[in-house]
Formats: structure tokens, C-alpha cells, sequence
């Protein structure tokens, strides 16, 4: 099966990319947003006598350019760079933008809190799922975007989203709001706890400018991420969207994608959002309230479709079934409620039994190949992981998964999901190659 043949999922995904290309877009007067340069927004707002920065994009050849862009604008210096978050695709092109004298550089007291944890537990593990969920491990011609970002292959390995050592914040926002003034500029810092604990949005009164960070962007938010991080708090998300539209913003730039110009649409987009948000929270909590398990609830917690046919809503990144779980999982753990899954049978055990139940290994075999023909590819998956449970060298269902997960991305609108799919079947085909 062709994984670039086009379908609904694939030319939707495709038409995404028109969010992502190389543009600088001025919001406001003396607002410049730099879109499509690399795989996160690079703002500047231009002052008396030097420039502020909202985020610095992530690799240094593409923050170089939006440096030669904004330079054509204007030479005036840097005076401040404000880090909307820790994320490395927000701040690791911050070398390009330094000059002579070291700006101060702005974040939440908070900064860097979401890597923490791993490198006190001594986990790495999360580098590889990242790695698998953006896609950087496939050929070109097998990823079409990550969602709410153009393809890019960092030249660099290491951690996926920590902050880095040479630019890191010097001044920091320690309440729930601050008024800073940088080169005869205002501006608002507010902590936005959300896809991060360490959010902030940035609001400039002048101009009518919200800068979101990764609490916004043109699709529907990523409320888990599937390559794993600490909680993410989706009431606290939603709370910081209701702060944002108490401002009378007439542009909102978002930390990926267009941003959203003109004082009626943002209204609506921040409202829309919001409720979106708030909506998977409420229903989830409701669904748990009725003692409903995490695979019950993602059935039950439904978008209405009000907000589900909103284009910047669409599930191209984020995915409100990973919300609801986590929602779930924010509250009552990795238990179900199901008392049967107390102590479960273990994974090899399991599948021998339904190896029995199917008449044999064979049989167990047999039905997901039929699954595979019948395109019914997540059921083939499920059986091809039983057969890989009572053999992880089996190369025949090494290759049956492979199929099924590649089947499975051909129809996938969310970008994360599709590169994941893609990236472990070709790391299960590469497995099954002769040495």
C-alpha cells in the first residue's frame, strides 16, 4: 500500500502545509511575525531604540534567516527575547539573534519544568517516541507536516524539548501577571499554564497584539502528547484561554501556524477554543462521574459539532480522544475502575490463551491476515501483537503489523499519529532484513 496516495486524510493534511509557508506577516504596526521560517512562529515588535523578541524558532540556519528578514525591517537591536515556554522549537535558535550586548531574556519562573522530571528519573525513552511522533526517522516523500508545522530533519540529536544550556532565561516572571517595558514597548506577561506549566502569553496593549505560544495554534490542541510528558493540566488549558479573550486582541499569533487577524474572528477563535477545551474536560469528568473507563469515555466524549467543524479545531496535532484520557488519567491514575484489570493477566499469557481461543498460532495468524484484507487494520494490529507476545522474533507478524499500522496512517488526518504509525512499521520491517 502506497502511504502518499491521496485520500481525504492526506489531501486535508496537504492543504494544512498553506499554514506553514515562508512569510513575514505584519499583525500590527511595528508587529512582525515570522511564519514558515522554521517549525514554530518568530515574532518582533519593533521600539524606540531596539526590538523584542516572542520566541527565537528552533534550529540556528532558519533562525538565521528570520535574523536577515527582521534585519531588512530594521537594524535596531535586540533587547529582549520572551520565551513563551521551554520547548526547544522555541527557543533554540535564540545564538542567531544575540548581538553585542546580551538581551535580557524573559520565561515563567517555572522554565524548563517539563523536562525535569525525566532528567531527575534518568529517563531518555521519550526521545525515541518523539523522535517516531515527528516523523524524523521517515523519508521525505512519507511525511507531508507535523500538524501545526512544515518538515524539518534537525541537524542535531539529544534531548527532544529541554532547554539549552547557552541561552537560558535571566529575568522571569514569578506572579500571575507583570507589566515589563523593553525599548519603550509595554507588555503584559501572563502565566498560561497549558500545553506546558511554565506558559506564558504575552499581550501588547498598543497594538492589539495576544502572543499564545502553544496554547493556540490552527488545530485542535495538543492536549497529550503521545511521545509522554508529565500531566498536562486541561482545566488549567482552559483557563488560561478564558484569560487570553478577556483582552481585546486584534491579531492573535499563535506559536505555530497563521495568525488570526481582525478583532471579530479572534473573539470567535479564542471562544471557540476555549469552549473546545473546557468541553473535554467537563464531559470526561462527567463520563468518570458515571464510572465509565478511559476506552468507554473516548466514546462517550464527543466534540459537538459546532466546534468539531471549525477548521482551526481539526485534529491535524492534537486529538481529543488523547485528552480525554488524559483527563482521566489526571485524576484517578492508570487504573480503569475495572476490577478485572487490577492484576491482569501478563501480555504473553494473555495471548496464548487467545492463541487457544482461535484454534492455534496459526489460526491467531490467519484471521490477521483476513483482518489486513478486509482493511480492517486496527484489529490486525491488536492480533499481530499477540502473535509478537508469545514470539517478539516472529518476522511474519512483524510484517502483519508493519501492514496493519501502515493501513491504519493511509487514513490518518492527525499528523503525530500518521508519523508514529509509519516510523515503528518501518522500524518492525527493518528488524525482519536479513543482517
Amino acid at each position: 500500500m502506497s502511504v502518499a496516495q491521496e485520500n481525504d486524510a492526506t489531501r486535508k493534511l496537504t492543504r494544512q502545509n498553506e499554514q506553514f509557508e515562508e512569510q513575514i506577516v505584519e499583525v500590527a504596526d511595528n508587529v512582525h511575525v515570522a511564519v514558515g521560517y522554521s517549525v514554530s512562529n518568530v515574532s518582533m515588535i519593533v521600539g524606540d531604540d531596539g526590538v523584542v523578541l516572542v520566541d527565537t524558532g528552533m534550529m540556528g540556519e532558519s533562525a538565521e534567516r528570520i535574523a536577515e528578514a527582521f534585519r531588512r525591517i530594521t537594524d535596531k537591536p535586540v533587547k529582549a527575547i520572551i520565551y513563551t515556554h521551554s520547548h526547544g522549537d522555541h527557543t533554540g535558535g535564540a545564538p542567531a539573534f544575540l548581538g553585542a550586548e546580551r538581551p535580557d531574556i524573559w520565561a515563567h519562573v517555572n522554565f524548563g519544568s517539563e523536562a525535569r522530571p525525566w532528567k531527575a528519573g534518568g529517563l531518555t525513552f521519550q526521545n525515541v517516541r518523539g523522535a517516531r511522533q515527528a516523523g524524523f526517522k521517515l523519508p521525505p516523500d512519507q511525511r507531508i507536516n507535523n500538524g501545526v508545522a512544515p518538515v524539518r530533519y534537525p541537524k542535531r540529536g539529544g534531548e527532544v524539548f529541554s532547554d539549552g544550556e547557552a541561552t537560558k532565561p535571566n529575568r522571569f516572571l514569578e506572579g500571575e501577571r507583570q507589566t515589563i517595558t523593553v525599548a519603550g514597548v509595554e507588555l503584559e506577561l501572563v502565566a498560561a499554564p497549558g500545553e506546558t506549566n511554565d506558559g506564558v502569553f504575552v499581550w501588547y496593549p498598543a497594538g492589539k497584539v495576544l502572543f499564545a505560544g502553544d496554547n493556540f495554534y490552527r488545530s485542535f490542541p495538543n492536549l497529550y502528547a503521545i511521545r509522554g510528558t508529565p500531566n498536562r493540566s486541561v482545566r488549567l488549558w482552559a483557563e488560561s484561554l478564558g484569560r487570553m479573550a478577556e483582552n481585546d486582541a486584534h491579531a492573535l499569533v499563535g506559536g505555530h501556524t497563521n495568525p488570526v487577524v481582525g478583532a471579530d474572528e479572534v473573539k470567535q477563535v479564542l471562544a471557540d477554543y476555549r469552549d473546545a477545551v473546557q468541553y473535554i474536560h467537563d464531559k470526561t469528568v462527567e463520563g468518570m462521574n458515571k464510572g465509565l473507563t478511559p476506552d468507554e469515555l473516548v466514546e462517550y466524549v464527543q466534540l459537538p459539532e459546532r466546534l468539531a467543524g471549525k477548521e482551526y479545531l481539526q485534529p491535524f496535532y492534537g486529538h481529543p480522544d488523547w485528552g480525554v484520557r488524559t483527563v482521566f488519567n489526571s485524576y484517578l491514575g492508570w487504573f480503569d475502575g475495572n476490577a478485572t484489570n487490577l492484576f491482569p493477566l501478563p501480555p504473553k499469557a494473555e495471548a496464548e490463551r487467545i492463541a487457544k481461543l482461535a484454534g492455534g498460532h496459526e489460526e491467531l495468524r490467519a484471521a490477521a491476515r483476513d483482518a489486513i484484507a478486509a482493511g480492517d487494520h486496527q484489529w490486525a494490529a491488536q492480533l499481530a501483537d499477540y502473535l509478537l507476545a508469545t514470539n517478539h522474533d516472529d518476522s511474519d507478524a512483524k510484517g502483519i503489523k508493519a501492514d496493519a499500522l501502515t493501513g491504519l496512517a493511509h487514513n490518518m488526518v492527525n499528523a503525530t499519529a500518521r508519523n508514529y504509525y509509519l516510523t515503528v512499521a518501518r522500524e518492525l520491517r527493518e528488524e525482519t532484513q536479513p543482517e
